[in-house]
C-alpha cells in the first residue's frame, strides 16, 4: 500500500479546473462498510420487517453473496418490499440513518480528498450502486453537488415496486459518468475515480486516473498488476482490540484522576487545589491512553486573560480531555443534565464544579448558570462551554446558543475561542471506540466583551461564530443546510414514467434527478 497521504498529495499537485472530474464510489470508499447493511439493521431494530420479509431478505442476500444472484436481482427483490411506500418517508429514513449510523462512518481521509478536489475547482460526484436515500445526507455534508446512483421507480410520490434500468452498477457507472461528462464538458481521460471494489473495474479503466481506495483482494491484485496507486484507511470501521482497551482506560481515567486528587483535598482542605491537580492529570493521562497528540497554536492565549469564558466547537467525546489538557486549572464547566445521572462520572464532574443544565429549557438553563457568575467574579474561575450545545455530526460548525455570551456579558470577562479542527478523527459522534490521531487546535486571541450590550448580543454571537468558521475554512452560504444535490439515475425509460409527481412542499426540496439518455431533467 502507498503511504497515507499519497492520494491527497496527488490531488494537491493536480491541475485545476471544472473539466476534471473526481468521481467517488460510496460504500467502502467514502464510508466504512455498507450503507445498505446499516439500513437493514435499523429496519430490523425498528421492527419494520415481518418474519416473512426477514426470511426472504436473508435468502436473497445469501444468493447474492454466493454469486447465484446478480446485483440487479438483489435490487429487484428489495424494490418489491417497497411497493406503495412513500418516497418522502425514505428521504426521512435516510436522514435518520445518516445521524445514527452513516455520519460516523465517513473516512476523514476521504473527506480531505474531496475537499482537496473541490479546492482545485474539480467537478466532484458520487457514483454509487446505492440509492439517493442512503447517499444524499452525506453528499450534502461533503458539499458534493452531483450524485449518480441506482433508482427505484416512483409514481405519485410512492414506490411502484420496480427498478429503473440500467442500474448504476458495473457498466452502468460508465454510462452515468459519460452522461455527466457530456453535460458538463468533463475530460474523463484526465479525471479520477476512487473505488474499493473490482465491481467498478469498467469505470476505473475508463478514467485517466484510477485510484483504488480501501481495495478488496481482487482489486488489489489488479491494481498491482497495472501499477495503479493504492491506499487504505483504517480510521473507521471495526476497531482493533487495543482501540477498545485504550477507549475504556481513557474514559475511566476521569474517575482515577479524581481519586488521585483526594489526598490533596484531605491534607490541605482545598477542594480547588485537588480539582486543579485532577483536571490536569485527567487531560494528560486520558490523551496519552487514547493516543491523542495535540498540535496547538496560540497556546499563549490560554493564559493571556483569566478569568474568561472558553468556548470550543464540539465534535467528539474527546473534546473533554482536550480542554482539560489545555486549560488545566481554575475552571468550571457546563454540561447537559443527562451526564449528571451517569454512575460515578456524573458525581465526579459535579464535584469538579460542572453545572448541569436542561438544554430543552432555555430560561431554566440561564437561571442554573447564575452561580457561575459568582465563580468567575469571586473565585476567579474560568468557564468552559461548547456553544453548539451538543456534538456535531461532522466538522461543520453548528448554530451557537447564547448561554456563554450571556455569561460573558454578566461577568464582564473576555471570551477565548478554542478551535478544534479534527477531534472527529479520534472518535466522531455516536462512535464508542477511540483511535490515535494528531488533533490540530487553534486558540484565538481573547475577545473583549467590555462594551457588549444585551441588545447587540446576536451580533456578537455571530462574530465569534464567524471566527470559528474562518479558522476552519468553512465558507457558509445564507442557507448552509440546503446545498443542492443532483441525483443522476441510470434509466432508459422516459422521464415522465420515473418522475415523482408529488407536488407537496416536502417533495419540492428533493434532489434533482437527471437520467442518462433522457430528453429532459425532472424535479422530484
Amino acid at each position: 500500500m502507498s503511504d497515507r497521504g499519497s492520494h491527497l498529495q496527488d490531488v494537491l499537485n493536480a491541475p485545476e479546473g471544472p473539466h476534471i472530474a473526481a468521481l467517488f464510489d460510496f460504500d467502502g470508499t467514502i464510508i466504512a462498510g455498507y450503507s445498505a447493511t446499516a439500513m437493514l439493521w435499523e429496519k430490523i431494530k425498528r421492527g419494520e420487517l415481518s418474519a416473512e420479509e426477514l426470511v426472504e431478505t436473508a435468502n436473497v442476500m445469501a444468493q447474492y453473496s454466493m454469486g447465484s444472484l446478480g446485483f440487479s436481482g438483489l435490487m429487484e427483490a428489495a424494490s418489491k418490499f417497497m411497493k406503495g411506500v412513500t418516497e418522502d418517508s425514505y428521504f426521512q429514513f435516510g436522514e435518520e440513518l445518516y445521524e445514527k449510523h452513516i455520519a460516523r462512518k465517513v473516512y476523514p481521509e476521504s473527506r480531505a480528498l474531496i475537499e482537496a478536489h473541490i479546492a482545485k475547482g474539480h467537478t466532484v460526484a458520487i457514483v454509487s450502486s446505492a440509492t439517493i436515500y442512503q447517499i444524499e445526507p452525506t453528499a450534502r455534508d461533503l458539499n458534493i453537488e452531483h450524485v449518480l446512483c441506482s433508482q427505484y421507480e416512483v409514481k405519485n410520490g410512492e414506490f411502484t415496486g420496480n427498478i429503473i434500468r440500467p442500474l448504476c452498477f458495473g457498466e452502468g457507472k460508465v454510462i452515468a459518468a459519460e452522461k455527466l461528462a457530456k453535460k458538463h464538458q468533463l475530460d474523463l481521460d484526465n479525471s479520477y475515480f476512487y473505488s474499493d471494489s473490482d465491481d467498478d473495474i469498467e469505470l476505473l479503466e475508463r478514467v485517466g486516473n484510477p485510484r483504488p481506495l480501501n481495495p478488496n483482494g481482487k482489486l488489489t491484485e489488479i491494481a498491482k498488476e497495472r501499477g495503479w496507486p493504492l491506499q487504505k484507511f483504517d480510521s473507521r470501521g471495526q476497531g482493533k482490540p487495543v482501540d477498545y482497551l485504550r477507549t475504556i482506560y481513557a474514559t475511566g481515567s476521569l474517575v482515577t484522576s479524581f481519586v488521585a486528587g483526594l489526598p490533596i483535598w484531605a491534607l490541605t482542605g482545598s477542594q480547588r487545589e485537588a480539582t486543579n491537580f485532577s483536571t490536569g492529570l485527567f487531560g494528560d493521562v486520558a490523551a496519552a491512553l487514547a493516543g491523542v497528540r495535540l498540535d496547538v497554536s496560540g497556546e499563549e492565549n490560554l493564559w493571556a486573560q483569566r478569568p474568561c469564558i472558553f468556548v470550543f466547537n464540539h465534535q467528539s467525546k474527546v473534546d473533554v480531555m482536550i480542554i482539560a489538557k489545555l486549560v488545566r486549572k481554575d475552571i468550571g464547566a457546563i454540561a447537559k443534565k443527562e451526564i449528571r445521572d451517569m454512575p460515578i462520572i456524573g458525581k465526579v464532574m459535579e464535584l469538579a464544579g460542572t453545572v448541569f443544565v436542561d438544554r430543552a429549557n432555555g430560561r431554566n438553563a440561564i437561571k442554573m448558570m447564575e452561580p457561575l457568575v459568582d465563580a468567575i467574579k469571586i473565585d476567579g474561575k474560568s468557564i468552559c462551554i461548547a456553544p453548539e450545545g451538543t456534538r456535531t455530526l461532522s466538522p461543520k460548525v453548528g448554530p451557537f446558543k447564547k448561554g456563554a455570551f450571556h455569561l460573558a456579558l454578566q461577568a464582564r470577562v473576555p471570551i477565548v475561542p478554542i478551535v478544534i479542527h479534527n477531534a472527529g478523527d479520534v472518535a466522531p459522534k455516536n462512535e464508542f471506540v477511540m483511535r490515535p490521531a494528531t488533533v490540530k487546535v487553534e486558540v484565538l486571541p481573547p475577545v473583549d466583551t467590555s462594551d457588549w450590550k444585551r441588545s447587540t448580543l446576536n451580533q456578537h454571537v455571530a462574530e465569534v461564530r464567524n471566527m470559528f468558521l474562518t479558522a476552519l475554512g468553512q465558507v457558509e452560504d445564507a442557507k448552509p443546510q440546503e446545498v443542492p444535490v443532483k441525483a443522476l439515475a441510470d434509466k432508459t425509460v422516459e422521464p415522465k414514467s420515473a418522475a415523482n409527481t408529488n407536488s407537496s412542499p416536502a417533495a419540492a426540496k428533493k434532489p434533482e434527478v437527471t437520467a442518462p439518455g433522457a430528453k429532459a431533467e425532472v424535479q422530484t
